[in-house]
């Protein structure tokens, strides 16, 4: 039996497709701009020459602009249409803190407990000694430290390799781009990693253990 459904269902694979189809109907119906450099992004033009932008992510928003006017009258148009709630002043994003420094007109971005969760799953502890360096020199990561054993291959199997570099790659991306080299050494043997390469990533995770 085949069920043709009228509107989405929480959790199919097509949901997510569909609520941003929806949204994107509704928010360009009021006269909004999508970006063309990133389709969750939205902005329009106030009367004064001034911008107001939503960025959105799944179902989280992000509204910013000068105009604290022009912020609760798109609030209030949400809210018309669909069920949110107002979180206030934005904290957190996408694992991201946000810091506010109003008397120097300075906002900043920090992943702070994102990277210290990252130490808790890879054991990087208190007693686990810090690094100064992000990748030290003496580590020369080639395709030949590849496992070439059954032992060497079972035992890399055990290790979280991807899911470490992958953690790493997103704290990159978002605040710390001081790791962008790091990484990209790291990165290049993903498919089939060896011990020299493990040793490289818990290197990286010491070095943000200390910063």
């Amino acid at each position: 039996m085949i069920c043709k459904l009228k509107k989405s269902l929480y959790k199919l694979i097509q949901s997510p497709r569909q609520w941003y189809k929806s949204f994107d109907s509704f928010i360009r119906g009021k006269r909004y701009t999508r970006s063309h450099y990133d389709p969750c992004v939205y902005y329009n033009k106030l009367p004064r020459g001034e911008y107001i932008y939503l960025l959105l992510y799944i179902d989280d928003m992000l509204i910013d602009s000068k105009r604290r006017s022009a912020i609760d009258k798109l609030k209030k148009n949400l809210s018309s249409e669909f069920e949110m709630k107002d979180l206030g002043e934005a904290k957190n994003v996408l694992g991201m803190e946000i810091e506010r420094d109003r008397r120097s007109g300075k906002v900043s971005l920090t992943q702070m407990g994102y990277l210290q969760k990252i130490l808790q799953r890879f054991n990087i502890d208190g007693d686990t000694k810090s690094v100064s360096t992000p990748l030290a020199p003496h580590f020369k990561l080639k395709a030949t430290m590849s496992p070439n054993t059954v032992k060497e291959r079972e035992c890399i199997t055990r290790v979280p390799y991807a899911s470490a570099v992958g953690s790493l790659m997103y704290a990159m991306v978002c605040t710390r781009p001081n790791l962008s080299q790091a990484i990209s050494m790291i990165n290049r043997y993903m498919h089939d990693p060896g011990k020299g390469y493990w040793e490289a990533v818990k290197w990286v995770l010491r070095y943000i253990k200390g910063t």
